[in-house]
C-alpha cells in the first residue's frame, strides 16, 4: 500500500507538470501582451510549487502556500480579459488549461486519510473476528497491528513530503522549471 501510495503520488506531481507545462505552451495562443503577463507568472508558479515540497518549516510554508493561492488568482484574472474579449473555442483551450493548473494543485495536494481510516475499521474487525475463542489468533494480535502500524506510518510519510523518512522529491517540477528558464 505505501509503495502504491508512492506511486499516486509521484504520478499527481506528474499530472501537474504536465498541467503547468501545457498551460505554458498553450498561453501562447491568447494576444502576445496577454501571453507575456501569464508566462512569468507561470513560472513564478511553478516556482511554489517546488518550494511547496522543499521547504520543512512550518512558517515558511504557510507563506508558500499563501502566495500560491494569490499567484492562482493572478493566473485567472489574468486570463478573464482576454477571454471576455475574444470567447472563441482556442481561448476556451488555454482557460481550461489553466484551470487543470488549479486543480492540479489541489490534487497533489489531497491526502488518502479516508482510506486509511476504513483499512484500519477493517483490520479491526478481522483480529476481533479471528481471535474469538482460538489460541493462534492471539498471535494475529501482536504480527497484524505491527505491519499495519508500519504501512499507515509510511502512507501517512509519503503523505509528508517535507518530513519523515521518504523525502518526495519533486524532480519533474525541477525539470519543467529548467526547461521553462527565460532565454
Amino acid at each position: 500500500m505505501a509503495l502504491t501510495r508512492y506511486d499516486q503520488r509521484k504520478n499527481l506531481e506528474e499530472e501537474e507538470v504536465n498541467a503547468i507545462g501545457t498551460a505554458y505552451v498553450r498561453v501562447d495562443l491568447l494576444p502576445a501582451a496577454d501571453a507575456a503577463k501569464l508566462r512569468p507568472l507561470l513560472r513564478e508558479y511553478l516556482d511554489q510549487r517546488i518550494q511547496f515540497y522543499m521547504e520543512q518549516d512550518e512558517a515558511p510554508l504557510r507563506a508558500i502556500n499563501a502566495r500560491t493561492a494569490k499567484l492562482q488568482n493572478q493566473i485567472w484574472g489574468a486570463v478573464l480579459a482576454p477571454a471576455a474579449a475574444q470567447p472563441t473555442a482556442i481561448t476556451a483551450t488555454v482557460i481550461v488549461s489553466l484551470n487543470d493548473v488549479i486543480n492540479s494543485q489541489g490534487y497533489t495536494q489531497a491526502a488518502a486519510w479516508g482510506l486509511l481510516a476504513a483499512m484500519v475499521l477493517c483490520c479491526n474487525f478481522l483480529i476481533g473476528y479471528g481471535s474469538r475463542g482460538t489460541r493462534s489468533g492471539t498471535k494475529l494480535l501482536v504480527v497484524l497491528p505491527v505491519v499495519v502500524s508500519i504501512a499507515l506510518m509510511l502512507i501517512a510519510d509519503i503523505d509528508t513530503p517535507r518530513r519523515g523518512l521518504i523525502h518526495v522529491v519533486p524532480q519533474n517540477l525541477l525539470s519543467l522549471a529548467e526547461s521553462l528558464k527565460a532565454p
